[in-house]
């Protein structure tokens, strides 16, 4: 099946929107497709702010229709404790509001942004898309990351080389309890390192610490900005950390 022949058969559907990679080319290949969709990013703690910032841009950029829905997802218990499977109960609070706004809105069918290299097997938030009903055409239609990203630079997407980007939650450490002023830190030191040039890199909570993930290619400029990091980020975590094996 080609993404055509998907769009040709679902006409209306609605797209679990993050502003990312994938998402945003299924938004332009539904819309060149010819299909009617709308976008819904739900914004919730867990996601910075410049994800939304990119998901406003990239549904102005292609002319789509934009929904944000807010969810209190730090008032879920299940999802706080931080367990093995927080991703399930988090993936499943986040696509039940999309699907209750969508139905609403009168979108029979809803879709992520899963592509054919994601490993689908050992992520338990697929398994809550999968109770869902949600559909995934990207992988359905065989698509993985790299033809995604060629696609995109070919359609002109400013997403198409953009970092693959994990919610703030990801950072902290399983069982260790998830609360607003850690994703704060998390958030502004991420926001930090953004803004001396770092990409693809993670700042992890270890404790009172803050880890640093980085590619090995960034390592030299890590060292070469260790003071600027160190004043950085010394107002959200005490300890500043290096993980040496890079991301």
């Amino acid at each position: 099946m080609i993404l055509q022949e998907f769009f040709t058969e679902n006409p209306a559907v609605a797209l679990g929107f993050s502003g990312g990679a994938d998402s945003s080319y299924l938004l332009y290949a539904a819309l060149r497709c010819g299909a009617r969709v709308r976008a819904y990013y739900v914004k919730t703690a867990f996601q910075p702010a410049f994800e939304l910032a990119d998901a406003h841009r990239m549904a102005v950029h292609l002319g789509a229709d934009l929904t944000v829905v807010e969810a209190d997802i730090l008032a879920d218990p299940q999802i706080v404790s931080n367990p093995v499977d927080r991703c399930y109960h988090c993936k499943k609070r986040i696509f039940g509001k999309i699907a209750a706004r969508a139905e609403t809105d009168g979108f029979p069918m809803l879709l992520d942004g899963t592509n054919a290299s994601d490993d689908v097997s050992d992520r338990p938030g697929f398994r809550a898309l999968a109770e869902l009903s949600v559909r995934s055409p990207l992988r359905e239609c065989g698509l993985t990351k790299s033809d995604i990203r060629r696609l995109s630079k070919e359609a002109g997407l400013f997403t198409w080389d953009k970092p693959a980007y994990a919610c703030l939650a990801t950072r902290v450490p399983t069982g260790q309890m998830i609360t607003s002023d850690l994703l704060c830190r998390v958030e502004a030191a991420e926001e930090a390192l953004f803004q001396m040039g770092f990409i693809d890199f993670r700042v992890r909570v270890m404790g009172e610490a803050a880890k640093i993930q980085i590619i090995a290619e960034r390592m030299p400029m890590v060292l070469e900005k260790r003071d600027a990091i160190i004043t950085a980020l010394k107002p959200y975590f005490p300890g500043i950390l290096l993980d040496l094996e890079g991301r």
